[in-house]
């Protein structure tokens, strides 16, 4: 008897577990990593044992999710030793993707939407791993309560009350949303009065109180802690153009929304999201670790 069916049931699963990992983890490489693992323990079983699965997806699911709990739990020792502030991952529309070519398997490609925002993923990283867990799966992949909790090995209620926790979090954090044509706008005023060294613009852009985080990760330079304040962090930009000269700025999308990449010498040094409120910016994040910008610099001549 054929297997190509459930063949096609294992690896159709794919997309689906990428997507889970990465708003789980906030690094693309650890997902694949994760996913990478979950497959490893599927063709690890006997035939008999993976016929003996009623669902192989729902199987891979809680897989890849135990696996990505596990990898919470050590990612928050391995950041406390992290040098200066964690930034998650940013990823290229897929269209942008450095190189032009991106993932070979479409399967790999992660759906850029609301969820994967920068915004989204830097308030998912001040959750619990199982408060992070419980409202990805259910808010965000709509799991059933009882799923999740076959998933994480907690009850339904302890579940509900775990992704409440998380909504409030998303709540008191998240600024309304800014139409993409706006937020694009802004940030290519942003871009031009940076790119014109015009501190009064920039000042004017940024809200009074906002706030700018970089992540060099010790491999670049970078701020180890966040530069607070309008004026201040336009201070700050206009010193690093004028210490690096001929830098290049590009409008990309970012994570699903307007952002910028900044390159110095034929190298993309700099992907910066954005956050807007008011019609004004009021956060950036700024991700400088070379390990965190493989989408982006691949193809990337000196």
């Amino acid at each position: 008897m054929s297997t190509e069916p459930d063949l096609s049931v294992i690896v159709g699963e794919r997309r689906q577990l990428i997507n889970l990992a990465y708003r789980l983890l906030g690094s693309l490489a650890e997902a694949e990593d994760a996913v990478q693992e979950t497959y490893a323990r599927w063709y690890a079983l006997s035939r008999r044992q993976q016929e003996a699965i009623v669902s192989p997806g729902a199987w891979l699911t809680t897989v890849a999710t135990r696996v990505c709990l596990d990898l919470l739990g050590s990612a928050r020792v391995r950041r406390e030793r992290y040098v200066g502030e964690w930034i998650p991952e940013p990823l290229p529309d897929r269209t942008e993707w450095a190189g032009g070519g991106g993932p070979a398997d479409p399967a790999d490609w992660v759906t850029l939407d609301e969820s994967v925002s920068m915004a989204f993923l830097v308030v998912l990283e001040a959750m619990t791993p199982a408060e992070r867990v419980a409202f990805v799966l259910h808010d965000v992949f709509r799991y059933p309560f009882p799923e999740v909790a076959e998933i994480v090995g907690r009850t339904p209620a302890a579940c509900r009350q775990l992704a409440a926790s998380a909504r409030r979090r998303i709540r008191a954090a998240q600024a309304p949303v800014t139409p993409t044509g706006a937020q694009a706008g802004l940030v290519r005023h942003f871009k031009e009065a940076w790119e014109a060294r015009d501190i009064a613009a920039l000042i004017a852009l940024l809200a009074p109180d906002a706030t700018m985080t970089a992540d060099g990760g010790g491999l670049a330079g970078a701020a180890l802690q966040p530069v607070r304040g309008g004026e201040r962090i336009a201070q700050y930009l206009i010193h690093l153009a004028d210490r690096a000269p001929g830098l290049t700025l590009l409008e990309r999308t970012v994570n699903g929304r307007p952002g910028l990449v900044a390159r110095h010498g034929g190298l993309t040094a700099t992907v910066a999201a954005f956050e807007l409120a008011d019609g004004r910016i009021t956060r950036i994040w700024a991700v400088r670790n070379p390990e965190k910008l493989r989408p982006w610099t691949e193809g990337d001549t000196p």
